[in-house]
């Protein structure tokens, strides 16, 4: 039970795998921008990054750090095309976070 146990901060905290991938998840979608761009990949297949820039009013660099965290959180994944990147939600993850909220929105 308490294998996949972590500290916490140098606290008595512990938060098990599923816990710290939530927060993981929670993070990455912490901002209105990401929710936006995850909102819209929920609702089509892929979309490319050019198309993401002309959609949302903010600069380039700006959009490329969002989905930068995204991406690192694992919600999303890019997809070379030269010269555009295609992004799509991480369908399996996605699912994951899913189950990990609902979980804890039920206790």
């Amino acid at each position: 039970m308490f294998g996949n146990l972590r500290t916490v901060m140098k606290e008595n905290i512990y938060l098990d795998d599923s816990q710290s991938k939530a927060a993981r998840y929670a993070k990455a979608m912490g901002h209105p921008i990401r929710m936006y761009v995850l909102n819209l990949l929920s609702k089509q297949s892929c979309c490319y990054s050019g198309d993401l820039s002309e959609e949302l009013p903010i600069a380039k660099s700006t959009l490329s750090q969002h989905l930068k965290e995204l991406k690192e959180a694992g919600l999303i994944q890019g997809e070379i095309e030269a010269p555009r990147i295609k992004y799509c939600l991480n369908k399996k993850n996605w699912q994951e976070a899913r189950e990990l909220f609902k979980d804890i929105m039920e206790l």
